[in-house]
């Protein structure tokens, strides 16, 4: 199986979540693809500068090296966020485009979501595992 890091749980590896760190090593242990987005990146970058947290900084690069990156390159990805934004809106379920994107790229790429947040539960065809 492969994964795709939502930002939650980055930020809760980061901060050595018992659960999300033994997950994290069973399932790097097992060979597994383990991606981010580049939305995962930018919201997790920024907010360790913006509270000038070196530690989790620190902690962060070391485990950009473990991982691959996705960045949103692909129409495709935009095609299917298009969709998934259409489909959340008419039923009256609308997210955050972030979540929109991130959850794009795991279905464009075909990987489950690691995410423990609530609202990606109404984007069909996703593929999701909570962690926490």
């Amino acid at each position: 199986m492969s994964y795709l890091l939502d930002t939650n749980i980055i930020s809760a590896i980061l901060k050595n979540n018992p659960r999300a760190t033994t997950q994290l090593r069973a399932v790097g242990q097992s060979g597994a693809r383990i991606c981010i987005s580049c939305i995962t990146y930018y919201e997790t970058k920024r907010g360790l500068l913006y509270s000038d947290a070196t530690r989790q900084l620190s902690m962060f690069v070391n485990l950009c090296t473990t991982v691959e990156i996705l960045l949103i390159d692909d129409l495709e990805i935009i095609e299917t966020a298009s969709r998934i934004h259409a489909d959340l809106r008419r039923r009256g379920r609308p997210i955050q485009d972030a979540d929109i994107l991130i959850a794009a790229t795991a279905i464009a790429h075909s990987l489950t979501l690691v995410s423990n947040d609530s609202d990606l539960q109404n984007i069909q065809s996703l593929s999701l595992e909570d962690w926490l």
